[in-house]
């Protein structure tokens, strides 16, 4: 049977025309592909109705950097779930350490290796839907929680109208 679900979509952001396409050539086969050439339409792609699933996303940009486009979206409780990768050049463990600390769930260093950057993407798209997945049976087991309840507190209101003349009304 087919599988019917939407593909997921990734978001690469990047000023350099040259990692876009070569990203996008690694990833269009399985996912569809956004891209933006710096952290300003990124943000607009990222609250656009149609937000991507994971991003991909360089530090050094023009205008807002990385670090600074990942800092406003963790703060936006909307989109702070959609997890990034930073893919970037800058690669000591302090800059390691300063993107997996606002809010990055994985850093991938320049040049890259093909294989690493599809396993990486497929494995934090995984985690991600198994994250929505848990919300989604979470939310519905609050709401049948709160139905039970519901019912529960209306059969005890019309037990008690019922009054008995043998135990004293």
């Amino acid at each position: 049977m087919a599988d019917l679900r939407r593909r997921q979509t990734v978001l690469i952001a990047d000023d350099v025309p040259e990692n876009i396409e070569l990203l996008a050539a690694i990833l269009d086969e399985s996912y569809d592909i956004k891209v933006a050439s710096n952290g300003e339409k990124a943000i607009k792609i990222v609250y656009s109705e149609d937000p991507p699933d994971l991003i991909l996303l360089d530090v050094m940009m023009p205008g807002l950097s990385g670090h600074e486009v990942c800092r406003r979206l963790k703060a936006n409780p909307d989109r702070r779930n959609i997890p990034i990768i930073f893919v970037t050049a800058m690669s000591t463990v302090e800059d390691e350490w300063l993107g997996l600390e606002i809010g990055a769930v994985d850093y991938i260093t320049k040049p890259f290796s093909l294989p690493v950057v599809k396993a990486r993407v497929r494995t934090h798209l995984a985690l991600y839907d198994q994250a929505r997945e848990l919300e989604r049976m979470v939310d519905q087991r609050t709401r049948d929680l709160l139905v039970s309840r519901q019912q529960i507190i209306r059969r005890l209101g019309r037990a008690a109208e019922f009054k008995d003349n043998e135990t004293g009304n």
